[in-house]
């Protein structure tokens, strides 16, 4: 048998697939460069840079004696001109875990400007012989509520707010509705979901892309594979499951990350659809670390599907962040992103500390570039990325790019063949939606498929899209 014939035979299939392989359908949605999904190949010289947001002043305390230092989990989303917060209020005696120092409640409080949040005074439950506060909640759920706006167009205006809240002692998690995020009742007496451990801030919402309903819970894990790692028994974990009506819950799934993520405790997910990309879902799960003085970093993932992620080792908030963050759980990131009518191009994000501590609980807000999660960055050295075949929709490409001085990006327009067929004028400076103009080439006149290749140096790249 002649072994050379065979062996051409096979670079010409394998090079016939490769050329056949389907197109990545992207069309006009935003991509962020966080993960590996749109990239063929990376040289040297480019790297993937975790971003860590820009701190801020301190847009709340919890110094009422209904809240306090172990006051937490709290939620931040934004309701048309608002920006609401729900949250635990709790306190415990400095220091000492098991002494607490009044029972727990879940909270309300809002901001005009994202900036400063204040506490209406609701009158719906007694704390020290009057109803002047902003407790929303006193039940079973109140240690880790959490809540939504549902954007499920079939959701009935009485169950407009949702929420999720309970422990195990208590028999799982149990579901809530409400008209106006203030007044809550349960959809369902019993709990709902069952298989997990549920001590930490447990949430759900709607999935416009998915068209289900996504809840993320802390397990422990049962050990095994994961992600190419051996995960030990016993590590806090992350489960989710779906839910067409929000009562039925499928049974549960656990995350599996990219091989070569480290087995790590996590606590919080803090997992939610991208605001400017649906189709993806980001998370700030909380790296917990019993042996290192019970100390939390929130680190950063992204996923396509709801269950496999590119997690980030890197922390995002690190306990250099002022203030009062190195302290036993004193480092959450709260569940939500906003983006501020004051503050264009960029995107809001909050985070705790002081916890445990001898002074009450604070919320800090930090400051992402918009899309500045993650970029793809080259130094001195000129590197280049190429993407997949690509399907895209009609428009111009925009780019979300920063060039630092002397630094560049340039844009090459491939053909399925792998032919230059268009390149870009130089781009330098710094955008957040930058029009590529060609400076040769009709990189568009085909059928809208292709690649694309940057050429970077001294610059990052966070997204691209087809306005």
């Amino acid at each position: 048998m002649k072994l050379f014939p065979l062996f051409f035979l096979f670079l010409f299939l394998f090079s016939v697939s490769v050329s056949l392989a389907e197109p990545i359908e992207i069309e006009n949605r935003l991509e962020l460069f966080a993960d590996d999904f749109l990239i063929e190949s990376i040289s040297e010289q480019v790297t993937r840079h975790v971003h860590q947001p820009e701190p801020k002043d301190v847009v709340f305390t919890a110094d009422a004696s209904w809240e306090g230092n172990t006051s937490g989990y709290y939620t931040v989303f934004r309701d048309g001109d608002m920006v609401k917060m729900i949250y635990r209020g709790w306190a415990h005696q400095p220091d000492k875990i098991v002494k607490q120092l009044h029972r727990e409640f879940a909270c309300y409080a809002e901001s005009k400007d994202g900036l400063t949040f204040t506490k209406p005074k609701l009158g719906l439950h007694e704390w020290e012989g009057s109803k002047a506060n902003n407790i929303i909640l006193d039940d079973n759920s109140t240690h880790n509520f959490a809540a939504f706006k549902d954007s499920n167009p079939n959701c009935p205006p009485e169950a407009r707010y949702k929420g999720i809240g309970g422990e195990k002692k208590e028999g799982g998690l149990f579901v809530y509705r409400s008209a106006d995020g203030i007044h809550w009742k349960k959809i369902k007496e019993e709990a709902v979901i069952f298989d997990g451990a549920f001590d930490s801030q447990n949430i759900a919402f709607w999935d416009e892309h998915a068209k289900v309903y996504r809840a993320y819970y802390r397990i422990f894990s049962e050990g095994g594979t994961e992600g190419g790692e051996w995960k030990p028994k016993g590590v806090r974990a992350i489960r989710t499951s779906t839910s067409t009506d929000y009562v039925n819950w499928k049974p549960g799934t656990d995350l599996t990350y990219s091989k070569g993520t480290p087995s790590q405790h996590l606590y919080t997910n803090a997992v939610q659809t991208y605001l400017r990309a649906p189709h993806l879902l980001i998370g700030f799960p909380t790296r917990y670390l019993p042996d290192e003085g019970q100390r939390v970093e929130p680190v950063f993932m992204m996923s396509r599907d709801g269950v496999r992620f590119t997690r980030y080792n890197e922390p995002v908030i690190p306990e250099s962040a002022p203030a009062d963050r190195a302290g036993n759980r004193s480092n959450y990131m709260t569940w939500g992103i906003v983006e501020l009518p004051s503050e264009p191009g960029k995107l809001s994000v909050y985070a705790t500390e002081a916890y445990y501590g001898p002074v009450p609980g604070r919320v800090r807000r930090f400051v992402y570039r918009t899309d500045g999660f993650v970029s793809l960055r080259a130094g001195k050295r000129k590197g280049h990325v190429k993407t997949k075949s690509l399907r895209f929709g009609k428009g111009d490409l925009t780019l979300n790019y920063a060039a630092n001085a002397g630094g560049s990006l340039i844009v090459e327009r491939l053909d399925r063949d792998g032919k230059v067929v268009a390149k870009s004028k130089l781009l330098t400076g710094d955008s957040i939606s930058e029009k590529v103009e060609w400076a040769s080439g009709e990189p568009f006149q085909e059928d809208g498929t292709g690649s694309f290749r940057f050429h970077l140096v001294k610059a990052d790249l966070y997204s691209m899209k087809f306005e």
